[in-house]
């Protein structure tokens, strides 16, 4: 597996959980989950994440974060916050 993946970064059952999307492959998807709901995980803390599945930060991609609902247009609906960058594998950790 080579070339550059989306990983993104969301609450799932009220935890953190961090994973790699694999578009038009069979694989699943590499997961990291942070075991807690709060604080969101650091810049640190998702960058270790990352190695620990065998992906880094692609050079100079940041993290981008958007608002969705948890209820399709439902503006009552809770907030969920979703952050997404672009990554590559290192060769080591997860994905190798």
């Amino acid at each position: 597996m080579a070339g550059e993946f989306t990983a993104q970064l969301s609450t799932r059952m009220g935890c953190w959980r961090l994973y790699v999307v694999l578009l038009n492959t069979t694989e699943r998807w590499p997961e990291y989950d942070f075991g807690r709901a709060v604080p969101v995980p650091t810049y640190t803390e998702r960058a270790e994440a990352l190695s620990a599945l065998g992906f880094e930060l692609v050079p100079g991609a940041a993290w981008r974060w958007v608002e969705d609902s948890e209820i399709p247009d439902d503006l009552a609906s809770p907030v969920l916050l979703i952050a997404a960058t672009t990554v590559r594998t290192t060769g080591v950790g997860g994905a190798a």
